[in-house]
């Protein structure tokens, strides 16, 4: 999907956008400012503010997925998955498990 390299305290990203729509890429855009803000911040309330707003725009970048918007079906999937992703966080929160990927 992409890599990332990081020197001289800024990192790069590199993501494959063939298959992502213009609005995928800002809202791709706009989601790594938010989540740099709110790992960096110092202040509670855009601490706390930042985390909802990433939440809901990670809920808003599923929904609109292509999986989503080229679904013929008639099941309402952006549902479904934001229903088992939030089964799967409150499993986590509940178990006091955190995810980490650098092992």
């Amino acid at each position: 999907m992409g890599q990332s390299t990081h020197s001289n305290k800024k990192i790069y990203f590199e993501i494959d956008g063939n298959k992502l729509d213009s609005h995928h890429v800002r809202l791709l855009k706009t989601f790594n400012r938010l989540m740099t803000h709110v790992l960096s911040t110092s202040n509670e309330s855009e601490y706390f503010d930042g985390a909802a707003d990433a939440l809901r725009m990670c809920a808003s970048m599923i929904k609109q997925s292509n999986f989503v918007e080229n679904s013929v079906d008639d099941i309402p999937y952006a549902e479904q998955v934001m229903e088992f992703s939030m089964d799967t966080l409150q499993e986590f929160m509940s178990d006091s498990k955190v995810v980490t990927y650098d092992n």
